[in-house]
């Protein structure tokens, strides 16, 4: 009878809330990084406002300064944004990694018990074989009693017909 784990419903449902758990990280590495690039992104922008500043007319500078002002305030959002975001992916990691250990450690009992039950299947063949050798040798102990009875037998009636 092959190897049956009385655990695997367990363990299949550990695994698969692992994989729900490794996709929820992904989604929430994909935010962080979407965060990452709006910060580079209204970086640019404010650089190249500074440039376009420098070639304008200065009577549109108060409306540059304004705009800049609007874009660092946009760059601290964009920065508290992502910093949430790395949060959440921090507390999801977390919980993978909980996920994980727990389908390792029914693993390693899944295989200790496979390990137990080959060590259980291969005593119970020896001890079949051990049991198969035994009767063999009996059988081949009263073969060779026969053999001997017959021999010792023959000898009688020779003897008995040389007298």
């Amino acid at each position: 009878m092959p190897f049956r784990y009385r655990l695997q419903k367990v363990l299949d449902f550990r695994i698969r809330k692992k994989e729900e758990q490794l996709q929820v990280v992904q989604k929430a590495q994909q935010a962080v990084f979407e965060a990452e690039e709006n910060i580079r992104k209204n970086n640019e922008e404010i650089e190249a406002t500074k440039t376009n500043m420098r070639k304008a007319d200065p009577m549109m500078y108060e409306t540059y300064d304004k705009y800049l002002i609007h874009l660092w305030e946009k760059a601290e959002q964009l920065e508290q944004i992502r910093i949430e975001a790395q949060r959440i992916l921090d507390l999801e990691k977390a919980k993978l990694v909980k996920l994980e250990q727990a389908v390792k450690v029914l693993e390693k009992h899944k295989e200790k018990n496979r390990e137990a039950y080959i060590a259980e299947e291969k005593a119970a063949e020896l001890k079949q074989y051990s049991e198969l050798g035994v009767t063999r040798y009996f059988h081949q102990n009263l073969e060779r009693q026969e053999e001997e009875e017959k021999e010792i037998l023959k000898q009688l009636e020779q003897l008995e017909a040389g007298l």
